[in-house]
């Protein structure tokens, strides 16, 4: 009997053994690392127009790093640390030059692509030092253009950092300025001052870029054509009209240089072509207008009209390849790549166009021979 019970214990072990057996192949192949697609927009089997490229999330991602450093690293394991952003809000890009501006770093990070290397401005000077930046454009020299939104002014750098002047600087001309456009002859800016529930400062001001001289003002609170409810940013289109973000309105209103009125497109909504908490607008060389909305997680493309030409990116409460939480800086260089800030995931994603060779452009390393 006694032996006929430790048996029946015996085969039952056994048994159970080979189940977990079993069990533990089962979910070693379960978890087979899968190969990660790369996202391409429109998805297949339309034709891709954009293919997302990379992220930089910190000075790491695009500094060179010296050989001994390297080699160490390799031989101890570690990985490479570098410096990220605070808390990143707008971008503008020149020739590979990605400048983004940090709120939490008080500063405008650069991460110089083709250069290999990273630095920061407007943080330790005396003269250009920076308390809130957040717009930013660059002129067709490279020259950086910030808004500072709690000193309420306009700082003006070259592309390698050095102060060059404020603009709009005695603290009366703007009440609470977000964005920021300048022509490419760097002759004048337009500065959106957002205003407020309590404020009728709604409106595009309008400054000589040199010598600061003020030139003109349009728009005004409202919600009719060329009025403003809390507008946020404004880019030259390649037409030489302006592109505002109206943001309350939840619409993009176009006007000429002079402020005459356009036209305008967009309207609240859920679906493509319309608005829930636009951001920023960039405008490309063909004229096509890019809008970054914070509440959809993506960034939406139009043509100068208005008509709805593409979505790229989703919304996601876990950081990825254009996933997006809290999105809200858009530009586009020369070559047509797209620049896209998420102030959550405290990153910067790059969007090559289909057309352009991965090694062409200007966001490339220089000894790699980047097509210009």
């Amino acid at each position: 009997m006694i032996k006929h019970m430790i048996r029946s214990t015996l085969i039952g072990v056994l048994q159970l053994a080979s189940v977990l057996l079993l069990a533990s192949c089962a979910v070693s192949t379960t978890q087979a690392p899968k190969v990660q697609e790369i996202p391409v927009f429109p998805p297949p089997p339309d034709e891709a127009r954009f293919i997302f490229e990379r992220s930089i999330y910190s000075s790491a991602d695009v500094a060179k790093e010296d050989k001994n450093a390297d080699l160490k690293r390799l031989l101890v394991g570690d990985t490479r640390v570098g410096e990220g952003l605070g808390k990143p809000y707008g971008v503008a890009v020149y020739h590979g030059r990605v400048f983004v501006s940090d709120t939490g770093a008080r500063s405008v990070a650069v991460f110089d692509i083709p250069g290999q290397r990273f630095f920061k401005i407007g943080d330790d000077e005396d003269l250009g030092k920076l308390r809130t930046p957040i717009g930013l454009d660059v002129d067709g020299q490279g020259n950086l253009y910030v808004v500072d939104n709690a000193a309420r002014l306009v700082q003006v750098y070259n592309q390698d950092g050095k102060f060059l002047r404020t603009l709009a600087g005695d603290g009366t001309w703007l009440v609470r300025p977000s964005g920021i456009a300048v022509d490419a002859a760097g002759r004048r800016i337009y500065v959106v001052d957002t205003g407020g529930v309590s404020s009728d400062a709604h409106r595009v001001r309008v400054f000589d870029a040199q010598s600061g001289e003020h030139l003109l003002d349009f728009g005004k609170r409202g919600t009719g054509p060329g009025e403003f409810n809390l507008p946020r940013d404004v880019s030259i289109g390649a037409d030489g009209l302006l592109y505002v973000v109206d943001g309350g309105n939840f619409r993009v209103q176009v006007f000429r240089p002079d402020g005459t009125f356009v036209r305008v497109f967009g309207g609240i909504g859920r679906q493509g072509g319309q608005f829930s908490r636009p951001k920023e607008v960039a405008t490309d060389i063909d004229g096509n207008v890019y809008i970054v909305d914070t509440a959809f997680g993506n960034f939406q493309i139009f043509t100068p009209e208005g008509k709805l030409l593409l979505s790229v990116g989703s919304r996601s409460e876990k950081d990825g390849m254009a996933k997006y939480m809290l999105p809200s800086g858009i530009a586009v260089d020369g070559d047509g790549r797209v620049y896209v800030v998420d102030q959550y995931f405290r990153k910067v994603d790059i969007y090559r166009p289909a057309k352009l060779a991965v090694d062409g452009g200007f966001a490339v390393k220089k000894e790699q021979g980047a097509k210009k």
